[in-house]
């Protein structure tokens, strides 16, 4: 892949039987979400995913990194090509990922 964005798009088209799933760009990656809860995203190394039961259950050979300085570590994704595989693992991760606080909009006077 020659860049993040490639590289979102093939994530996407591998997860295209999971519905709920989205990213939105940040930082010059990519954050993923599935049913509004995030699981993982593109940073500089590539695509990781948070650290739950079901991904090490399906990644026992991944080394957790952190995906920028001070941040928590994260998986990097190894079954990237295996479609059903990784979609397994995202439906088993949903219920271990933490629901996303909701942001407060500020009124402008």
């Amino acid at each position: 892949m020659s860049n993040n964005k490639e590289l979102a798009a093939y994530i996407m088209d591998q997860l295209a039987e999971l519905e709920g799933v989205r990213n939105i760009p940040m930082m010059g990656g990519y954050v993923f979400y599935y049913n509004e809860r995030i699981f993982g995203g593109i940073y500089g190394n590539g695509f990781l995913v948070k650290i739950t039961e079901a991904s090490r259950k399906y990644m026992p050979d991944s080394e957790p990194e952190p995906p920028y300085e001070g941040a928590k570590d994260m998986l990097p994704v190894t079954i990237l090509e295996d479609r059903e595989l990784l979609q397994k693992m995202v439906r088993e991760m949903y219920p271990e990922l933490p629901v996303r606080k909701s942001k407060k909009k500020k009124e402008q006077s």
